[in-house]
């Protein structure tokens, strides 16, 4: 595949439906390089278009967005084998075992985490350090700020697979978050690709310190 199909694309899975006008903008290319591009991505079944919402009187525009074969160029991580490894361990133990298995991974990310990222005080820098190592571990991964708070934003998942025989691993991963963020940090899943969403988007929130009441004697 051409390089300039790839970055249409990676543009697509990372940002999302787009339109052409659009794409060519981000992309730095000529609209008509792009609708190129666009139509061999259509023909490859790679992406499909959807009506983008009326704003004036004309032709309506179409959005670009990635149908499930273009999603699956992002493959999930030997995803029919963690999908039987999982279905084994049920099988033997039990869904307590799962547990037990998805805890002790937690468990292992967690320290290995924890030494990655160290113990900047800036909440925002622990934030971006969080981001690079799921960015390493193929998630696509990136840290934005929102107003006062931060987003961790994760565009695929590499185990994906494996999240949808067992959610245990979703559960995992943000226990795992608010432990390496810690105290100081509110981490809440705001977006949530097994419930629909194209990506998993995290808010982080620095917590506010609750003042004491004064007790004044009689």
């Amino acid at each position: 595949m051409e390089p300039s199909a790839e970055r249409v694309l990676l543009q697509l899975k990372t940002r999302g439906p787009q339109g052409t006008s659009a794409l060519a903008e981000a992309l730095r290319l000529t609209p008509e390089a792009v609708r190129q591009q666009v139509q061999k991505l259509l023909e490859a079944g790679l992406i499909d278009g959807e009506p983008e919402p009326a704003k004036a009187a004309g032709r309506p525009r179409r959005l670009w967005a990635l149908t499930a074969a273009g999603h699956a160029r992002y493959p999930d991580a030997h995803a029919q084998l963690a999908k039987d490894l999982i279905a084994s361990v049920r099988s033997l133990f039990g869904d307590a075992g799962v547990d037990r298995l998805i805890d002790a991974r937690r468990d292992d990310n967690r320290r290995a985490y924890l030494d990655a990222i160290g113990q900047p005080r800036q909440l925002g820098e622990r934030v971006r350090r969080l981001a690079a190592i799921r960015a390493h571990e193929g998630y696509m991964a990136r840290a934005e700020r929102d107003g006062r708070d931060w987003l961790l934003i994760e565009d695929h998942c590499p185990i994906c697979a494996a999240a949808q025989a067992c959610q245990g691993f979703c559960r995992a991963e943000l226990e795992l978050f608010r432990e390496v963020l810690g105290p100081q940090a509110q981490v809440v899943r705001e977006q949530h690709l097994l419930a629909g969403a194209r990506r998993c988007v995290y808010r982080i929130s620095a917590r506010r310190a609750v003042a004491t009441p004064v007790r004044l004697r009689p």
